[in-house]
This record gives C-alpha cells, sequence and structure tokens, in this order.
C-alpha cells in the first residue's frame, strides 16, 4: 500500500500547530503541501507560523502557500485569547523562517493544481476557516470531485457554541464559506465538531507527559501552549467556553481520523448545512435527520473516538 496523500488548509494556531506535526509524524502520510487561511490569526502570522512547524520537525521541504486573508464577506475574527496575538502563544523565535520561504503561487491556485496532479488520490485536511476551500470549488467546479476525501475540523451537532451562542469559531468565522462546501462537495466528507473534541478530552497528566517529553519539538510545543493551557485551565473560562476538565487539541482528531480510520469508532451519517441568517445560530451547523433538505451528499460525523489509539498518535508527534 502507498502512502496516504494529503494536503492540510489552516489557520495555523497550537492546535494547528500540533496536527501539522501529527501529519509529519506519521508513515503512512505524504503530506504534499500546506496551504493558509485567515483565522486564529492574521494570514502573514499563520504562514510564519506553519514555517516555524516546519522548520522545528526538519521538514521545510513541504511548501507553504498564502491563501485568503478575510472571509468571502470580507469579516475577519481571531481567537487571539486562546492561540495569543501571533497564533502560537506569544512567544516569538527571531530565528524563524520569514515569509520570503512562503510560494508566490496563491492557495486556492495550488489547491486545485495539486489535486488536479493525482486525481481522486488527495485527502483535504480543512482545519480553519473554509474560505480557501470555498473559493477553490467557485474556481473550479470540478475540484471537489477529483478529492479522495474531504476532514473538516469545525460546526458543531448540539447547536453549542464557542464563539457565539450557537456557533463554532471556524463555521462563524466564515459561514458562507462554509455553507457552500456542505452544498457543493460530493467527496466522502467527514467532520470533526467542536463537541465531539469535548467529549474526548484527555487528561492534563497526558498532556504533562507530552510536553515534558526530552526532544526539541516537545520544548516547542510546551513553549507555545502555555497561553492557551492556563486558558483551558481557568475555571471561568472553562465555563464560558463549555470546556470540560482535560486537554483539548481539537484540529488534531480530524487528522488523526484519516491517518488510522479505526481511530474513530461511531460515525453519524446525515446531510449538513448551515444558517446564514439567524440573529442567535448565524454560522450554526444543522443537522438534516429527517431529510428534509433532499441533499444529494451526506457527512460523516465523528461521534465516538478510541481515546487510548488517539492519545498514542498524539505522542507520537513530539518524539
Amino acid at each position: 500500500m502507498g502512502k496516504k496523500l494529503l494536503l492540510m488548509d489552516v489557520d495555523c494556531g497550537v492546535d494547528d500547530a500540533q496536527a501539522i506535526m501529527m501529519a509529519l509524524a506519521a508513515p503512512n502520510v505524504q503530506l504534499l503541501g500546506i496551504t493558509c487561511c485567515h483565522g486564529n490569526t492574521s494570514i502573514d502570522n499563520v504562514c510564519k507560523n506553519v514555517l516555524r512547524v516546519l522548520k522545528v520537525c526538519h521538514r521545510m521541504e513541504i511548501p507553504v502557500f498564502r491563501g485568503a486573508c478575510l472571509s468571502l464577506l470580507g469579516d475577519n475574527l481571531h481567537a487571539s485569547v486562546y492561540h495569543g496575538k501571533d497564533g502560537l502563544g506569544d512567544v516569538p523565535d527571531p530565528s524563524a523562517p520569514g515569509l520570503e520561504q512562503v510560494q508566490t503561487e496563491h492557495a486556492v491556485n495550488a489547491m486545485i493544481r495539486i489535486v488536479a496532479e493525482h486525481p481522486g488520490q488527495v485527502s483535504l485536511v480543512a482545519i480553519g476557516p473554509l474560505t480557501n476551500v470555498a473559493l477553490a470549488v467557485e474556481m473550479d467546479p470540478t475540484f471537489p470531485s477529483k478529492l479522495k476525501h474531504l476532514y473538516i475540523m469545525g460546526g458543531n451537532m448540539q447547536a453549542r457554541g464557542n464563539v457565539s451562542v450557537c456557533g463554532e469559531f471556524n463555521f462563524v468565522t466564515d459561514p458562507e464559506a462554509a455553507y457552500v462546501v456542505l452544498k457543493q462537495f460530493k467527496c466522502p466528507t467527514y467532520i470533526a465538531t467542536w463537541e465531539f473534541c469535548l467529549q474526548h478530552s484527555l487528561p492534563w497528566e497526558f498532556f504533562e507527559d507530552l510536553v515534558n517529553q526530552d526532544t526539541q519539538k516537545a520544548r516547542f510545543m510546551k513553549q507555545i501552549t502555555a497561553q492557551s493551557t492556563a486558558f483551558a485551565k481557568n475555571k471561568q473560562s472553562m465555563k464560558k467556553m463549555y470546556f470540560k476538565p482535560g486537554f483539548v487539541s481539537c484540529d488534531s482528531y480530524a487528522m488523526a481520523a484519516i491517518i488510522d480510520e479505526s481511530v474513530v469508532t461511531e460515525w453519524e451519517e446525515c446531510g449538513v448545512s448551515v444558517e446564514l441568517r439567524g440573529s442567535l445560530t448565524r454560522g450554526m451547523m444543522v443537522l438534516d435527520t429527517l431529510d428534509l433538505l433532499k441533499k444529494e451528499s451526506r457527512a460523516f460525523l465523528m461521534k465516538k473516538c478510541d481515546v487510548e489509539k488517539f492519545q498514542q498518535l498524539m505522542m507520537s508527534i513530539l518524539k
């Protein structure tokens, strides 16, 4: 069996960094490129953060592409309270690679090209706002049919929000893009929702073992997660963000599911869409359990996780 061909679309904050490192550590994965999108921080910071992760992992040969800097409607939402203003915990590295290392080709063009070069073979892992992905299908309507799979971290299935009453960050940051993607993509689509991630949080004792390994990668991870860890351990923050006690690396759940399909032990298959107009529900993912929308394509929502296997994959990223 050949390696799984992956393309990642990220808004590189702390958990994106963990997901990238998980892909790089997986022996059965070939990462063809990383496209960058606005989200956790500005697009320039996202590009810098991806390069910084690649440098720590000694994988600077992987191409990085700059993509959308705003949502389809021109809005901007960042997550600096959790990820830091720069997206990686506000602990800059003076020796980090600069933006000159970013490819000149636009991320959306690169996404379309790379998938066309490997039709039916590439799985796209989208773990930020879906702006680049939506633009790709608008520019090339055949793009989804050339993908093998689409894996998404985003949305919700119990109307539980983390930045609005009913909205998860990635979908709320660009609801129109999420709507387009869930409407236009007919390839098998797998979604790790906000609630799925919360329900499978890991013990803080595991996190301490993870970041205290005696490796350069572990020291890097401990440094960039200091702010987000303090936030997650704060009882008031946990109550506000619906955190349950434990370490939650949201984007890593989507990555783990494609590296090892057995990590997810239960799925729910149904049509999904995104609410665009509700005053309280804009950006909320809607599950069409009654099949009233008569959607041609259905998404596979992750429901239960083999936590032990997930922990093994997490531990591998910092070795």
